[in-house]
């Protein structure tokens, strides 16, 4: 079997249901043989590494470890969900403080024991500060790591699917930006549906509220369907950005990136962005949408402000006067 490298690729919570399905989605994509498996609870990530073993992928080398040096210690390639997932009636900001803290200790691991990583994904909620803070400990370049981000604007594109009984990839301009939460700004003016503009498909302004609506609570509806947060969709899509940044085909659905930019007006926060993912890293362009998608943008950006200032105030990351001196290269 033909993989893409030979270098180390980390699982974080591979014990867990997104974990497990992002050690199968690399071994099936032909990421790397070389796959080591992180998580607290040796039960679970013990039978994660024995179930991909009786899969039998040829040229395999699954490693799995409870031991953060030992599975830090050369990778090259990062990805975790190694947080506290979403139950039924909660939102991603409800998991804030103790994920921010988990979010803290592995950019900590990074900085120890892998300081030289090419890429990190972070995927857990909400992705948006976890992986800010995880950026900040890490010692990390903004270009090296991203967060998951990709799943709201996938939402986007099936629900407007559905709506004209079209195939979903002939929905295209369909994103989402600022924060990956219930605040994101859903961006529409660019949308063709098999190639004509939305804008002439006849969509009433209550029915695009609905797809909206649909869009912002995409999550919490795969919750109530399945009886728990969504595992198949973010593991692939985190898998697709960490392929990428290893030289495959370019990601180029909107990824959560660090954005400190004058220029765009945003400040000090991750947040999804029109973004390209490739073996040099990520990389942002200024979202282009009418006033009042940039209107609500503006106003997705003002809460990732708060939630990054509540952690602030919960000493998991220092004030942004001080980022620099935790990691100089931001």
């Amino acid at each position: 079997m033909a993989y893409l490298t030979d270098e180390k690729l980390l699982i974080v919570g591979a014990g867990g249901m997104i974990g497990s399905n992002m050690v199968q989605s690399a071994l099936m994509l032909g990421l790397t043989p070389n796959i080591c498996l992180y998580d607290i609870f040796e039960p679970g990530v013990h039978g994660v590494a024995d179930e991909m073993a009786h899969c039998a992928f040829p040229g395999a080398n699954i490693t799995w470890t409870t031991n953060p040096e030992e599975a830090f210690t050369g990778a090259k390639y990062i990805v975790s969900s190694g947080g506290a997932p979403r139950k039924e009636g909660m939102t991603r900001e409800d998991l804030l403080k103790g994920n921010c803290q988990i979010a803290a200790e592995f950019g900590d691991f990074i900085k120890k024991y892998c300081p030289d990583v090419k890429h990190v994904v972070v995927i857990f909620n909400p992705a948006d500060v976890t992986a800010l803070t995880a950026l900040i400990h890490s010692g990390l370049k903004p270009n090296q790591l991203t967060s998951l981000a990709a799943l709201d604007s996938t939402r986007l594109q099936q629900a407007l699917a559905q709506e004209f009984g079209v195939q979903q990839d002939k929905v295209t301009g369909a994103h989402t930006y600022g924060g990956h939460g219930e605040q994101m700004a859903v961006f529409a003016s660019q949308v063709k549906i098999d190639g004509k503009p939305l804008s002439e498909m006849g969509l009433s302004a209550e029915k695009f509220a609905e797809i909206k609506l649909k869009t912002t609570q995409g999550g919490s509806n795969i919750i109530k369907l399945r009886g728990r947060s969504s595992f198949q969709s973010p593991a692939y899509c985190s898998i697709k950005m960490i392929e990428a940044a290893m030289g495959g085909a370019p990601f180029t659905l909107p990824a959560g990136c660090y954005v400190n930019c004058d220029k765009c007006g945003y400040k000090n926060v991750m947040m999804a962005m029109p973004t390209t993912i490739d073996k040099t890293g990520v990389h942002f362009t200024a979202p282009q949408g009418t006033a009042e998608e940039m209107a609500d943008l503006q106003k997705s950006v003002e809460h990732l402000g708060k939630m990054r200032d509540e952690i602030i105030g919960l000493g998991i990351i220092p004030p942004v006067a001080e980022w620099s001196k935790m990691n100089p290269n931001l």
